[in-house]
């Protein structure tokens, strides 16, 4: 009997076992925000041709990262009239969401949330769809910025919009990016701009507002990103003016710091009770925090460390095994430090082959994922030491973030999403 009952488990175990032990990639830079997975072993070499599983094309333009759900990888696009990539303000987009099918690169479906002319022009390397989705198993949330927020379900079928929140005004009409995150019952949409900036909680069931909280900031294109301190849940989000924390339950501020640098990009990173935030452009600011603070943390015992150069501008932090990478502004030199101390493992190093930095690094089983506009990825070893160990590309523009799952790394280049595997 007790035999039979052990077969019966193991069984159980071999069917379920692939999906069920299997880590998603949910939201941009993976489930918590760090751009790391623990389970994931991808190759660490490939070609254009070499370890490429599946290559397929997506219309129009977007450097929305791809997030991944078990047989289902998903991926945001603004397409104009012809199908090309030129778009302007004089252009009608369509904007849509994809959804591929994992094991072979088909495309399940593809659901056009809105068609508009954008009321601002972009950066020349930004389009009008750069923001991530994100999703959490059953639903999967499509953001295009001014032109709303769309929830569907994973047959495609449109369950809730939302298109309501203004327009943004961006710095320079350099464009939109920040991508929305998903924390229990709620969807996190950051709304800095020109303009009236706030912070949206959002039921992600329906798509009403839970409350709304204004923003002393100017356009920032960081993601927030949720951390659990003792029974309390906060949102960190950068700023020009003060990083900050806030309740997710009230919307409430908790803490904050000044010391940014202009018109940030680069998104927090947390682990080991420590929070990290940083920026670099016109000017270096980068500080690993406490989080049990209250108010203005300033020059407290809050503010654990902090580095005053080569900080990253686009590319946000990776926080890996206790060590904290960042680029120097937008160019591919890289540092090291160790997170608990602040202390420097290495750097800044240039690493040969990256160029332009638009891309934050990822990181899996031992190794860190470096990627440059020109469609190069560095690998290198996840160490105390630098170590070059594969240089690897697709030969085509590379600004999004790739994704991590099980044996695979995806990659959405300007014309194609890749699925990378030995």
């Amino acid at each position: 009997m007790m035999i039979r009952t052990l077969i019966h488990a193991l069984l159980i175990v071999a069917i379920v076992s692939p999906s069920a032990i299997a880590e998603n990639w949910p939201h941009w830079r993976g489930d918590r925000g760090n751009g790391i997975s623990m389970t994931a072993t991808p190759p660490t070499r490939w070609s254009p041709t070499e370890n490429v599983k599946w290559k397929a094309a997506i219309p129009g333009r977007g450097s929305g990262s791809p997030v991944v759900w078990n047989d289902r990888v998903f991926v945001v696009t603004a397409v104009g009239e012809s199908g090309g990539m030129t778009q302007s303000t004089k252009t009608k987009l369509r904007f849509d969401l994809l959804c591929f099918d994992r094991a072979n690169g088909s495309l399940r479906w593809q659901k056009t949330a809105t068609r508009e002319t954008p009321h601002e022009e972009t950066h020349s390397t930004n389009g009008f769809a750069s923001a991530s989705p994100c999703t959490d198993g059953k639903y999967v949330y499509a953001p295009f910025g001014s032109r709303g927020l769309y929830c569907y379900d994973f047959d495609g079928n449109l369950v809730w919009s939302r298109n309501d929140f203004g327009q943004m005004e961006t710095r320079n009409s350099f464009g939109e990016g920040s991508s929305p995150v998903l924390a229990g019952n709620k969807i996190i949409v950051p709304w800095d701009h020109e303009g009236d900036s706030f912070l949206f909680a959002l039921d992600k069931l329906n798509g009403k507002t839970i409350w709304k909280t204004p923003r002393d900031e100017p356009s920032c294109w960081a993601t927030p990103l949720v951390i659990e301190v003792g029974n309390q849940k906060q949102i960190i989000m950068n700023g020009q003016n003060k990083a900050r924390a806030y309740d997710l339950e009230t919307g409430r501020e908790i803490w904050s710091c000044g010391g940014q640098t202009e018109r940030p990009v680069a998104s927090p990173v947390a682990g080991d009770g420590r929070v990290f935030i940083g920026s670099g452009h016109r000017g270096s600011f980068l500080a690993a925090f406490d989080p049990t603070g209250r108010g203005d943390v300033s020059g407290s015992k809050h503010v654990l460390w902090s580095v005053g150069r080569d900080t990253p501008d686009i590319a946000s932090l990776l926080l890996s095994d206790g060590r904290l990478y960042f680029y120097k502004a937008k160019v591919g030199v890289l540092s090291c430090h160790d997170a608990a101390t602040g202390e420097k493992f290495y750097g800044p190093t240039r690493v040969d082959g990256l160029r332009s930095i638009y891309a934050s690094p990822v990181a899996a089983n031992g190794f860190v994922y470096l990627s440059d506009r020109e469609g190069t990825t560095v690998v290198i070893r996840d160490s105390d030491k630098f170590e070059i160990v594969a240089t690897n590309s697709i030969d085509e523009t590379l600004d999004a973030t790739p994704a991590l799952v099980d044996e695979q790394l995806f990659l959405r280049g300007e014309r194609h999403l890749f699925c990378i595997e030995d």
